[in-house]
Formats: structure tokens, C-alpha cells, sequence
């Protein structure tokens, strides 16, 4: 199965999570995890399965203000934080508006989130998966989270992510 992981990230956490889910996939065909701003319309075309992730900002998908806001908190003296070299540019919210009609294509979408209840943080998953099966996509799964806590992810969350990416697999397998 070919399989393209799109993902968002500003500090690292998000990237660490879509090369977490590729570990669990690669034994099940060819994956290439590739951060937003890289992701063409070829890539898509490619893939027979799609997933797409991004942290979550004010309860949601990040915008080019929340984006910003990240980013300043990165350039704060002791502010602990590291931005992602691929974290400049647009983010999921305005790929998944660019994103042309699926066939015949799988999907499904994750976040990164503060640890607490989904009520309280807000979940991007959610409107990721809402925006991909408005394009066509077929959903192979509910959307997931993974935790941070102080800005780092809660530990055990790349593997928790690597079990979700083979469980995907798995799904497709015995539904064929």
C-alpha cells in the first residue's frame, strides 16, 4: 500500500508523530511523510491512503495568526522551545482548501493536542477529517490525538502513534 503522511508541525511534536505512525506502517508498503508546504498534488495522486495531521491551536486547526503566535513564543529568551525547520509557510488549513477532489482514496487525519479532555483543548483532528471527507476521502478511522504536556509529547505517544498507523493497515486488510 502506498501511503503519504502530511503533517504540520511547530515545535516537533506533530513531525514526530507522523514519523511514529510511518513506523507502523512501512511494513505494509512504500511511505513517504512529507511536512505540509512539500505536499504536491503529484504526492496525493500517489498515495492510496492519505493521512494528514496538525497540532491544534485555540481549539482548532492553526490559522496564520495562531502560527505566528508560535513562533514569537519560540524566539522568547529561555523559552525552551525549538521551531521545526519546516514549520514557516501555510499550514493544513489552507492545503486541505487547496486540495483537489479524491478517487477512490482512504484517510485519516490525527492531531496533537494538550493533555486533557478533548472538551477543554479543542481537537484540529476533527475539522482535518471533516475537510478531508468534504473532498472525497473515505475515512478508515476515527480521528486521533496525541498528548503534549509543557510543549513536549507525553511519553509513549510515538509509539501509541506507530500501533495507530499499523491498526490502519490492518483495518484496510481485513476489510479487503
Amino acid at each position: 500500500m502506498r501511503t503519504l503522511v502530511v503533517y504540520e508541525s511547530m515545535y516537533g511534536n506533530t513531525h514526530q508523530i507522523a514519523e511514529g505512525i510511518a513506523v507502523g506502517l512501512r511494513p505494509h508498503g512504500e511511505v513517504r511523510v512529507v511536512p505540509v508546504r512539500q505536499a504536491s498534488g503529484d504526492m496525493v495522486s500517489w498515495a492510496e491512503l492519505l493521512i494528514v495531521g496538525g497540532p491544534t491551536h485555540i481549539h482548532g486547526m492553526s490559522r496564520p495568526s495562531s502560527r505566528n503566535g508560535a513562533s514569537d513564543a519560540a524566539t522568547k529568551p529561555d523559552s525552551g522551545l525549538t521551531l521545526d525547520p519546516d514549520a514557516d509557510g501555510d499550514g493544513i488549513r489552507e492545503w486541505l482548501a487547496s486540495l483537489g477532489k479524491a478517487t477512490d482514496t482512504r484517510a485519516a487525519a490525527f492531531d496533537t493536542r494538550t493533555d486533557g479532555p478533548a472538551l477543554f483543548t479543542g481537537r484540529a483532528s476533527g475539522r482535518i477529517a471533516k475537510e478531508l471527507r468534504r473532498h472525497g476521502y473515505s475515512l478508515v478511522a476515527k480521528p486521533e490525538s496525541f498528548l503534549v504536556k509543557d510543549n513536549r509529547l507525553v511519553s509513549g505517544e510515538v509509539e501509541r502513534a506507530s500501533g495507530w498507523g499499523a491498526s490502519l493497515v490492518g483495518d484496510l486488510v481485513a476489510v479487503s
